[in-house]
C-alpha cells in the first residue's frame, strides 16, 4: 500500500507550507495513470496524520483524467482504457499530456 507513504509525503509538504498555522484541508491532484486508489488515499491520510498537527484536516482528492496527444492526427483525447491510443485515429503514436500528476494543489488554512 504505497498510499500511506504518499500521505506521509503530502503531510510533510503541508506542514512545511503551513508554517505552524492550523490546516483545515489539503487538496491533491492525482492523475489516472498514478495507480493510486482515492478512497485508500483518504483512509491512509487519517492514519498518517492521526498524531500530527494535521489531525482532523481533510484530504480533498481531485482525480485528473489521462489525456494523450496523437503525433499522427494531432487530436487530444481522454483515455477510456489503460492503453495509450488515440481515440480519433487509433494510433499508438501518442504523447501523454495529462494524467501522471501527483501534487499538492492547495492548503486550506483554518482559523487559529
Amino acid at each position: 500500500m504505497h498510499e500511506l507513504s504518499i500521505c506521509r509525503s503530502v503531510a510533510q509538504v503541508a506542514l512545511r507550507y503551513a508554517e505552524g498555522r492550523p490546516v483545515g484541508a489539503v487538496a491533491v491532484k492525482v492523475g489516472a495513470l498514478r495507480q493510486v486508489v482515492p478512497s485508500t488515499l483518504v483512509r491512509c491520510w487519517e492514519i498518517a496524520t492521526a498524531t500530527t498537527p494535521l489531525q482532523g484536516a481533510a484530504l480533498l482528492v481531485e482525480a485528473v483524467p489521462a489525456v494523450v496527444e496523437c503525433r499522427g492526427c494531432g487530436a487530444r483525447t481522454e483515455l477510456a482504457e489503460p492503453f495509450p491510443r488515440c481515440a480519433r485515429c487509433g494510433s499508438a503514436e501518442v504523447t501523454i499530456v495529462q494524467g501522471e500528476e501527483l501534487l499538492v494543489a492547495s492548503l486550506e488554512l483554518a482559523e487559529a
